[in-house]
């Protein structure tokens, strides 16, 4: 596997949450593939239910009256018939909406859809006022503060201080708790850096290393690489191929600094609880860590992300869905553009968390989850509805 395959396949659930997340099935029959009659829909009686139901939370222009809660006018028809099921047999949860929906007959609902969808698409309040979201430039300027220790593009230079340039983002999010609640045995001054850390900060500084590049480190002035070598087949499931890993929440040992390296292995013996870890390092000599240590020292790092490209990439994707150009009826793919941004973290939070009951939807779980959430829904909330 590549690296840019390895990184687009934890992007990728970013995409697919927005792009397929409400992804129904047409209204061809699934066995015969033949188009089934659909009952005829009257816009006049929608109106009189938006009106009746719907008008004090969405508007009867369909553009939503506060915070979370969505725009429909001109969301496609199938999507609000989904959405709404959805809500009635609990995969969505909205004590408020259930019980307004149970209370709609199928005629009441396919109108009311049929009414928000003929309506022009509209934008949310307040997308005049958004602005798009860059975890990559949010990460950049926090990251200062993490310079002096490991340097301003994470090539920390100081014995015993961790490389974070070209680190898995995942994982440095996970460091990150460990240090905020202790589990990393003995006190660090970690923990006053980053207490008042939002997990959105966090997310961010994390892509910001994630995309550094490593650089070369000399030999270390202590084991033996080639000694070291042959135990790194122990190693390579998890952290790749020299120490070069592909997934997010697994760190690359590639071009680490050895001290630090083989002090979070022995700490492994007596510190830091990781069965699978506790197990491997159970059996090596502190000769042999040294060795392992020197190793992957020499090996070349790489960049495990491209922060500055993410927001285009993922959008680039999640466009072939929900862009402008998609107005079928006949699926249930919401568009984006414009809608309230409060709601868009929402849904997307909900789906991460398993309040929307949709198991390819909570089986992507998100890489940078706060700031990756924020990055997509500040940037659709912020374009023109259309």
């Amino acid at each position: 596997m590549t690296n840019q395959t390895a990184r687009l396949r934890y992007i990728l659930p970013a995409i697919i949450v927005l792009a397929v997340g409400l992804l129904g099935c047409s209204k061809n029959d699934a066995g015969t593939g033949q188009p089934q009659k659909q009952p005829a829909t009257d816009i006049a009686a929608g109106k009189a239910v938006a009106e009746r139901q719907c008008g004090s939370c969405h508007g009867v222009d369909g553009r939503g009256k506060g915070p979370a809660i969505p725009t429909l006018a001109g969301q496609p028809e199938g999507y609000l018939l989904a959405a709404m099921a959805e809500y009635k047999d609990g995969r969505r949860h909205h004590a408020a909406l259930r019980a307004i929906i149970e209370g709609l007959s199928d005629a009441d609902t396919r109108n009311v859809a049929a009414y928000f969808a003929s309506l022009p698409p509209i934008a949310a309040a307040s997308s005049q006022t958004i602005q798009p979201f860059s975890p990559y430039e949010n990460g950049k300027k926090l990251a200062v503060a993490c310079g002096q220790c490991h340097g301003p593009d994470g090539n920390g230079k100081t014995p015993g201080t961790p490389n974070l340039a070209g680190q898995q983002p995942r994982y440095f999010a996970t460091a990150v708790h460990e240090y905020l609640v202790g589990s990393r045995g003995t006190p660090s001054p970690m923990h006053m850096l980053v207490r008042d850390m939002r997990p959105v900060d966090v997310d961010s500084v994390a892509l910001y290393f994630a995309s550094q590049t490593p650089a070369q480190r000399p030999p270390a002035d202590f084991g033996d690489p080639a000694k070291g070598e042959p135990h790194t087949v122990l190693c390579a499931g998890c952290h790749g191929l020299l120490g070069d890993s592909s997934d997010p929440a697994t760190p690359s040992l590639a071009g680490q600094d050895p001290q630090y390296l083989a002090n979070a292995i022995k700490a492994y013996r007596n510190a830091r609880a990781f069965e699978p870890m506790i197990r491997v390092v159970a059996g090596l000599t502190d000769a042999d860590v040294d060795n392992i240590a020197a190793f992957y020292t020499t090996q070349k790092g790489r960049p495990a992300e491209n922060g500055p490209a993410l927001i285009q990439e993922l959008t680039q994707r999640c466009n072939r869905c929900h862009g402008a150009g998609v107005r079928s009826t006949d699926v249930a793919i919401p568009r984006l553009n414009g809608q309230d941004m409060d709601y868009l973290v929402m849904a997307l939070r909900s789906y991460r968390d398993n309040r929307r009951q949709t198991s390819v939807m909570h089986n992507m779980v998100l890489p940078y989850g706060e700031a990756i959430i924020e990055m997509l829904a500040s940037y659709y909330a912020s374009q023109p509805a259309k």
